[in-house]
């Protein structure tokens, strides 16, 4: 009987006088539950805060800002490791971002491609009192919108000059519509193309306009010279006590500058690109050491463009007999003509298109004026013969002698 009083007394909710106690008040939360809470808080705090550094470095990465978001990302994780998983992504009706970017940038592609026809269709639609181009504010000296088409146009011709300084009517086609019009036009282009080339370009196929003729098929460049330089070592001779034997580096340069004309210049030296490229500006250098000559364009069935060369020393004048010395008699040296037979092929290297001459041909001719006959030396192409880059020099393009 107490035994069974007992157990039913240590039943939960069951008082010692055998009846259930009343329901007790909500009572206040004690210090267990309250640490529990904040715990609870601050962790969804440090998610929230996560998963905004998390979307910002998303962000970051669509904007092209890979550092940035590097950066993001690993303050996200350094919050919440798996950061990545608790995030639902949301779409927004227009569809994803980054494929709106490249709807846009197919967009704009194909407006710049049409972009000339879009100015002059916006010219034509205008009144005819508006010129090709306007003054942006009022002046009162006389602006160029003034002059005739046929004078502007010239002037374009003098800016491309007879170095066809392309890249200057590039940027001068920037300045406004009606400049972007003058500089796309096909005469210009085509005399460019004409000038390069000869005859071999009468036909525009496969290209479809003058101007992409000249970006796209291999050419040599103008506006610069093309550089290579040679280091080998050589056996020198030995000493006089012969306890050792000296050796010598040998470095060189060698350069080579075209001119739209067909004509060329070569020169072999010791001497760095800072001293000699000033020298090469004009054809009528007074350099002894060049070599002058000509040039042409070869495309092979293989598609390799090859540049062929003939060049010479430059002639000197023959010194002014003196009478003094009219009776001595001398025995007259033989005279002679020497030529150097050059062939190169052209490449692209990097970003940089046409900017590389590999060797594949050197010899040398030499002619005796005195029986007519020619001998002829060739030299093997070996690691002496190093490739030639191009590097452009801004100086050779900064005045105009002639218009195109």
């Amino acid at each position: 009987m107490f035994r069974a009083q007992w157990m039913f007394e240590l039943a939960p909710g069951v008082s010692s006088s055998g009846l259930e106690p009343p329901p007790c008040k909500a009572s206040s939360k004690g210090p267990g539950v309250k640490s529990v809470d904040a715990r609870r808080t601050q962790e969804i705090a440090k998610e929230e805060k996560a998963k905004e550094l998390f979307l910002k470095a998303v962000e970051e990465e669509q904007n092209g800002a890979l550092y940035e978001a590097i950066k993001f990302y690993r303050l996200a994780m350094q919050l919440v490791p798996d950061i990545e998983f608790k995030i639902t992504y949301t779409r927004s009706p227009d569809g994803d971002g980054v494929g709106n970017r490249c709807v846009e940038d197919n967009k704009e592609e194909d407006k710049m491609a049409d972009l000339l026809s879009d100015f002059q269709q916006q010219l034509a639609l205008q009144e005819s009192s508006v010129k090709l181009c306007q003054p942006e504010v009022d002046v009162s000296q006389t602006h160029i919108s003034v002059l005739p088409m046929e004078v502007l146009m010239y002037i374009f011709r003098w800016v491309v000059s007879s170095d066809l300084d392309l890249r200057s009517l590039e940027q001068l086609s920037l300045v406004c519509r009606g400049f972007y019009i003058c500089a796309r036009d096909p005469e210009i282009w085509h005399q460019v193309c004409l000038k390069i080339w000869g005859r071999s370009c009468n036909k525009l196929v496969p290209y479809t306009s003058w101007r992409e003729m000249f970006l796209e098929r291999p050419r040599v460049r103008f506006d610069g010279v093309y550089i290579s330089k040679t280091k080998y070592i050589r056996q020198g001779e030995q000493s006089l006590d012969g306890f050792y034997r000296a050796w010598h580096q040998v470095e060189y340069y060698r350069y080579l500058r075209f001119f739209p004309d067909g004509q060329v210049m070569m020169l072999t030296t010791p001497e760095d690109p800072q001293s000699i490229v000033p020298r090469l500006r004009t054809k009528n250098t007074r350099t002894d050491a060049i070599l002058l000559g000509h040039y042409r364009l070869s495309q092979e069935t293989d598609n390799q463009t090859k540049v062929f060369a003939v060049i010479m020393k430059k002639k000197e004048e023959k010194p002014i007999d003196c009478p003094k010395c009219r009776y001595f008699r001398r025995v007259p040296a033989q005279e002679t003509d020497y030529s150097f037979h050059v062939g190169l092929q052209l490449c692209s290297s990097g970003r940089q298109r046409f900017n590389k001459l590999v060797w594949i041909h050197h010899s040398c001719h030499i002619t005796y004026k005195s029986t007519g006959e020619t001998a002829v030396t060739t030299f093997d192409i070996d690691k002496v013969y190093t490739p030639l880059f191009f590097a452009r020099v801004k100086s050779f393009t900064s005045f105009s002698e002639k218009p195109l």
